[in-house]
């Protein structure tokens, strides 16, 4: 029988950098080399940056695999560029020269390193257990470079998908910055109305001028807040009742599909929450409080119900106010840097709600509300539509892996 696959260490196969954190006094906003301490900022296959560092401990070089050495343990990215990379991260280049199939090996095997380096969600693994991490991988090289090519395909795709997505979401952020805090909404006659000439009247509650006619109350006379269910690890399976959770939240508030859980515990009915509705995060895991307060919609992708992780909330919403208003609100800078201030704790930030019930909100007209509510569920529709693909795409890609890897698929058999 001809061998499809040998065992082999991966000191074998890849060269591995661990990563080593420079001083704080050295991170910058955007100024030096981009900085990653770990897989905060992963993407499908890339990474974004938000912090950069003046000096550089340990570099990664683009193209290189980007794996999570801390918990959560083994998620995996590729360096779009240079970049620096701290304790979390380890840089690995495959000796061949062929990074994507090494990106699939790891992603096929990395199961077993959480097994060789008694590794779980709060543990970590060195350089020593990474090198001594064993892999089974195809025997016969011309595969293995198809592997890669094949998988990384797919999973290009999504970024693009993902890609376009942001662009959406941003159209709907800008039209929200140009009606609800520039105040260039269309007025009865189709003109921008501060442009025009539009009155604004002097509001001494927020200490700016708002459309004469507009309202300003606190939030807490317009929503309630419903948290999620308390959950143990054992309560978690590869299968089950999906379960949103603080994984769920991009650091700019969209939704994060391949962020969901799977609960198999008892569900309360009254805790399901369904396509359409507001929900915002009430942890974080950073002082940083990146996504602590942010909100998506949850969009139509699971067949079952769904329910929410302690980490996060469901927004209940009044007559006065709307979905996507809100969700627009939640997720911008102004609101952002006012309820980090309601955030508490040391390892884990905490959200005091009763920062969302004093927040003052403008209250525009309804009809103003029911405008742009109509042009952001079109957008939100578009972006629905994407993400079922990604789901798909996700599918496919997770059932080639191991029979690709395997060796029960060629990739040849793929393209007749």
């Amino acid at each position: 029988m001809t061998r499809v696959g040998f065992k082999t260490k991966l000191s074998n196969v890849a060269l591995v950098v661990q990563g080593q954190s420079p001083e704080s006094i050295y991170y910058s906003d955007f100024e030096g080399v981009p900085f990653l301490q770990g897989n905060r900022t992963f993407g499908i296959l890339y990474p974004s940056f938000d912090t950069y560092t003046k000096k550089v401990t340990k570099l990664a070089n683009k193209g290189d695999v980007l794996m999570s050495v801390r918990a959560p343990v083994g998620d995996l990215n590729f360096a779009p560029c240079d970049l620096c990379i701290g304790r979390g991260l380890a840089g690995l280049k495959a000796k061949t020269g062929n990074n994507k199939f090494l990106y699939y090996a790891l992603k096929y095997n990395v199961g077993n390193l959480l097994k060789q380096g008694a590794a779980t969600t709060f543990d970590s693994v060195n350089k020593d257990t990474i090198n001594d991490f064993e892999l089974i991988i195809p025997e016969d090289e011309t595969h293995r470079n198809a592997v890669g090519s094949v998988l990384s395909a797919i999973d290009l795709k999504i970024e693009i998908n993902n890609r376009i997505n942001i662009e959406l979401e941003q159209m709907a952020k800008t039209l929200y910055d140009y009606w609800f805090v520039q105040f260039d909404f269309p007025d009865e006659n189709g003109k921008h109305y501060k442009t025009s000439g539009g009155k604004m009247v002097w509001n001494e509650e927020l200490k700016r001028e708002i459309p004469d006619g507009w309202e300003v109350d606190i939030l807490k006379n317009h929503i309630s807040i419903e948290r999620g269910i308390s959950y143990s690890g054992a309560d978690l399976r590869d299968v089950g009742v999906p379960m949103v959770n603080l994984n769920s939240f991009y650091l700019d508030g969209r939704y994060k599909a391949d962020g969901i859980k799977y609960y198999v515990g008892s569900v309360n009915p009254n805790k399901v929450i369904r396509p359409g509705e507001l929900i915002i995060a009430t942890t974080d895991v950073t002082r940083n409080a990146y996504v602590i307060g942010k909100s998506f919609i949850l969009p139509d992708l699971y067949n079952s119900h769904v329910i929410a992780s302690c980490d996060i909330a469901k927004v209940n919403i009044g007559n006065k106010l709307d979905k996507y208003f809100l969700n627009m609100l939640f997720n911008s800078d102004d609101y952002h840097r006012y309820i980090k201030g309601f955030a508490s704790g040391t390892l884990v930030l905490h959200l005091d709600t009763k920062g969302i019930d004093w927040y003052k909100c403008l209250i525009p007209p309804k009809y103003l509300l029911n405008k742009y509510a109509e042009l952001k569920a079109n957008i939100d529709g578009k972006k629905t539509l994407t993400l079922k693909e990604n789901k798909k795409l996700s599918e496919l890609r997770d059932w080639l892996l191991p029979m690709l890897m395997n060796g029960q698929v060629k990739v040849m058999e793929l393209v007749r």
